[in-house]
Order: C-alpha cells, then sequence, then structure tokens
C-alpha cells in the first residue's frame, strides 16, 4: 500500500520549498520531490537580491513592490547570516530618465511598505570619492538607496531543511513522472536513485518553475490555462572591478537596468538580461549576445570596461513569468499567479512567476488559494519563525560574529566568516568537537575541510561537489582545480562506501 501525503510538492525550488514549509509547520503531511538538487535551475541562477523592485514602479506594480519591501523586512529578521543589507548607487544619465523621475520613485519606494530598518535614499554627488575615480567622467550626480543581498541557493535549502524539522519530507534527485488523478486523491509516480514507487496524496501543488506546464500535462492532459512566458537571465563575474562594498544599478538605452555588484570578496557580479527562451530548459546557457551586451553595459558607466578575457564564470536561468502580453520580456509582470483545477477530481494548484523575495507571502496566499478545497489547518505561522542558523539575538550578525570568535579562536578570521555567513547558529553543529583546524578531518583546499563536507551530505542535502561548490557555497570560485576535484573524489568515496 502506497503511502498518503496531505500535500504533495512538485519542485525544489524557492516556491517549492517554502509552500512546503508553511504547510507542514501547520501540521500538514507534506511531501516535497526535486528531479535535481535543491535551487539547481531558476532558484540559484537570480540576481541574489531580497528587493522591492525599483524598476516595477514604472509598471505600476504598486502592490507588488509593497508586498516585496514588507517581505524583505521579514526575511532580513529571519535569515541575517545569509541576508544583509547592500547599498546601491545609481547614476543619472542625461537623454534617460529625468532626474525628477529618478527622485519620485525613490520617494515612492521609501514610503511603501510600512516600517524599514533599513535607511531612505539620498542623492549623490559622483564627482567625490570613491565614485569619481571608477564612473566616467560624463556620470556627475546620482541617488543612493538600500536594498539586501540574499545566498539564494543557500535560502531555499534552509527552507527545505526546516520544512523538513517540521515533520514533510523531502526527496531530491526524484522525479514525478506520472500523475493519476481520482475523486479525492492523486496516485504519484516517483522514480528516483532508490528505484519506482507510488504515493498517494490529497492535493498537488505544481512549483516545478519552467516545467510548471510540463507538469500540468502529466496531471490534466494539457497545460494550465494560465499561459507561460519563458525569460532568460544571465549573469558574467569578473575580477573585482572596483573598490568598496556598494552595488550599481546602470540604465541602458532599451530601457533594462544591469546591476554591478560586489561579490565573493574578490568579484564582482554583472547582470542580468530578459531574452525569450525556447531552448532545452536542462542547459540553460549563456549566450554571446548576452555576454556582450553586459559588457558593454559595464562600458558604458565605468572607466575601466570588461573584456571578453575578464568573465571568469558565468551563469544563467529560466524564469517562469505569467504571461500578461506586455510587449517586452523586462515589463511583463514579476508577480505570482495562482491556478487551481479542481473540477472533476482532486486538486491541482500551479504557480506561475513570483520572485525570491515574496517566496514566503506566496506560499501563505498559496495554502490560502488550497483552504477553499482541502483542509487546511491553522494560520500562516512564518513571519516571525528563523531560517535555520538566523535565530541570533536581535538578528545581530556582528554580535553572534564575536561570540563565535570568542568560542572558536583557533579557526582563521576569514574562514569563520565564510562559516558564520553560510550556517549562522549551526556552526557550532559544522565544528563540532574541534578545536583545531586538524580536528576537522581531511583537509580539501583553501579552507574547506572535511568536517564541513559531512554537514553538508549528512543535513543540507548535498550529493555532489557541485551541490556544495555552486550551490551551498560559491567555493568554485576560489579553490584550485585540485581541491575542487578532491572534492568530488570525496563524495564519490561515500556513494562507494553506501553501496552494498
Amino acid at each position: 500500500m502506497s503511502e498518503a501525503y496531505d500535500l504533495f510538492v512538485i519542485g525544489g525550488g524557492i516556491n517549492g520549498a517554502g509552500i512546503a514549509r508553511d504547510a507542514a509547520g501547520r501540521g500538514m503531511k507534506v511531501l516535497l520531490v526535486e528531479k535535481d538538487d535543491l535551487a539547481s535551475h531558476t532558484s540559484s541562477a537570480s540576481t541574489k537580491l531580497v528587493h522591492g523592485g525599483l524598476r516595477y514602479l514604472e509598471q505600476f506594480e504598486f502592490r507588488l513592490v509593497g508586498e516585496s519591501l514588507r517581505e524583505r523586512e521579514v526575511l532580513l529578521a529571519n535569515a541575517p547570516h545569509i541576508i544583509w543589507p547592500l547599498r546601491f548607487v545609481l547614476p543619472h544619465v542625461k537623454g534617460m530618465r529625468p532626474k525628477w523621475m529618478l527622485q519620485l520613485g525613490l520617494a515612492i519606494y521609501d514610503r511603501l511598505g510600512g516600517k524599514k530598518t533599513l535607511p531612505g535614499s539620498h542623492r549623490l554627488d559622483l564627482r567625490k570619492a570613491p565614485h569619481q575615480a571608477i564612473l566616467q567622467d560624463s556620470l556627475k550626480s546620482g541617488f543612493e538607496y538600500a536594498d539586501c543581498w540574499v545566498e539564494d541557493s543557500r535560502l531555499v535549502v534552509l527552507t527545505a531543511m526546516d520544512a523538513e524539522a517540521r515533520g514533510a519530507t523531502v526527496l531530491t534527485r526524484t522525479e514525478c513522472t506520472a500523475l493519476e488523478r481520482h475523486a479525492d486523491s492523486w496516485t504519484a509516480t516517483l522514480e528516483g536513485d532508490g528505484g519506482k514507487r507510488t504515493i498517494e496524496a490529497a492535493c498537488v501543488v505544481n512549483a516545478a518553475g519552467p516545467w510548471v506546464d510540463t507538469v500540468a500535462r502529466t496531471a490534466l492532459g494539457s497545460g494550465t490555462p494560465a499561459h507561460l512566458r519563458l525569460v532568460k537571465g544571465s549573469h558574467i563575474i569578473v575580477p573585482r572591478a572596483y573598490p568598496g562594498d556598494h552595488a550599481y544599478i546602470f540604465q541602458q538605452p532599451d530601457k533594462r537596468i544591469v546591476f554591478a555588484i560586489p561579490y565573493e570578496r574578490d568579484f564582482t557580479l554583472i547582470g542580468t538580461t530578459d531574452m525569450l527562451y525556447e531552448g532545452d530548459l536542462d542547459r540553460v546557457e549563456i549566450s554571446a549576445e548576452e555576454r556582450a551586451y553586459l559588457r558593454e553595459a559595464v562600458t558604458r558607466y565605468f572607466r575601466s570596461g570588461v573584456t571578453e578575457e575578464d568573465i571568469v564564470s558565468t551563469y544563467a536561468g529560466v524564469r517562469p513569468l505569467y504571461e500578461d502580453k506586455a510587449a517586452s520580456n523586462s515589463t511583463v509582470t514579476r508577480d505570482y499567479v495562482f491556478e487551481v483545477e479542481a473540477e472533476g477530481g482532486a486538486p491541482i494548484l500551479s504557480v506561475y512567476g513570483g520572485k525570491i523575495t515574496t517566496y514566503r507571502k506566496l506560499a501563505e496566499h498559496a495554502l490560502e488559494k488550497l483552504a477553499g478545497h482541502i483542509d487546511v489547518p491553522g494560520e500562516g505561522w512564518t513571519a516571525d519563525a528563523p531560517l535555520p542558523g538566523g535565530d541570533m539575538k536581535d538578528g545581530d550578525f556582528a554580535h553572534f560574529l564575536w561570540e563565535a570568535s570568542e568560542r572558536h579562536p583557533w579557526i582563521p578570521p576569514e574562514m569563520l566568516l565564510r562559516l558564520a555567513r553560510a550556517y549562522g547558529t549551526r556552526l557550532d553543529i559544522v565544528v563540532g568537537e574541534a578545536s583545531s583546524l586538524e580536528g576537522l578531518g581531511e583537509y580539501l583546499g583553501g579552507d574547506l575541510y572535511e568536517a564541513e563536507l559531512t554537514y553538508l551530505a549528512t543535513h543540507e542535502y548535498a550529493r555532489s561537489a557541485e551541490d556544495v561548490l555552486w550551490r551551498r557555497s560559491k567555493l568554485a570560485l576560489h579553490l584550485p582545480q585540485d581541491a575542487i576535484l578532491a572534492v568530488g573524489a570525496w563524495f564519490d568515496a561515500r556513494r562507494e562506501a553506501a553501496t552494498p
């Protein structure tokens, strides 16, 4: 007899993980499946911002911006280790958006969303340090405002971990290959490393991101009534392009914007693009056209441009946006839309659109939507619930880091900062009983030791070197090739040891 669940969530991105967490915390029996690794597609390919979305004001998306700004405060309080404030500098460019428009937009931005912990916007003289030495001479004035940075993949993983801690079952490398609908339940066929099996569920949540219509066709024999627009966004990573901890936001002649953001201490992240995508969803890559577009965007503003040879890495992802018939890929709504199909059998809810910043609220709204079709106990609870590692007194990361340095004076400062940022208050679980670097086990390279790999494999669903080096961290940008190979060999040995 197959196991039965209240809610079967397909998709291990930010929306699926958020819905699974909220439902599990209300006492529902939840199963989440992801065909690859958590956050292995769209949710790890973002610009890594928790923000209101200043540019969405031009599309009169006041509800979305207001909700995003309120959620920015909630997420910052609940995950201060992986989310932190970031200042953005917006130069004024003659012939583009006039100063009055920028100032009005920022004034609205400052006032939407209610109470804020981040400072408001203000004017800047770009002829003064540090901007004068970084930007072109033609850029003389601008504005500065605040939003937040987020470790996007880690946000997904921590949300899934919390869902599991509250009773959900989380299965990675497990694909739903068939869905059979009954009057009051679904039968799902799952295939993964453990073979094939079936489960029963009262309701299906289709949070498969770019595959949302594929899952809908599997379930219903056709796509959902909503139409999907797949828009690719790509980024390039270059060696650190300028000093300082601030980001730049660059207006483009096509009315898009491009960010230049301090990244992983030694690099600058530049993105993103907006291109209609019709290719293989499992092999999404930046195009030569996008690389050139982003390089030109930076060269238009910085004194020192970016060459093709400067690019050390790239990434690209596809956003599953709700088709609202917007003329431009950059103006199609980033708001989320639900489609519930409950005619003729058990319900299925499909999720379109959304952004990382609003994932928690999206989850609440999804369960509200389902409450008319299945029993959804309790009320929303996640607003005041820290994510794993985020339970710091007053959300004070600096104080937590100081206390951690007192407990572990043997950990080098840069390594301690990286571990504290990644794991927060779970740092002591990673370190265990070690009182020296040697006590952390095998040395892999850089500041990576076996104890961290063991923790990631045991607690964070990591199964491969890529899971660790590109999603749960960005250590691949810092480690030498022999260390990267050593991580792969460590996971190979772990798999072999587990094989009967």
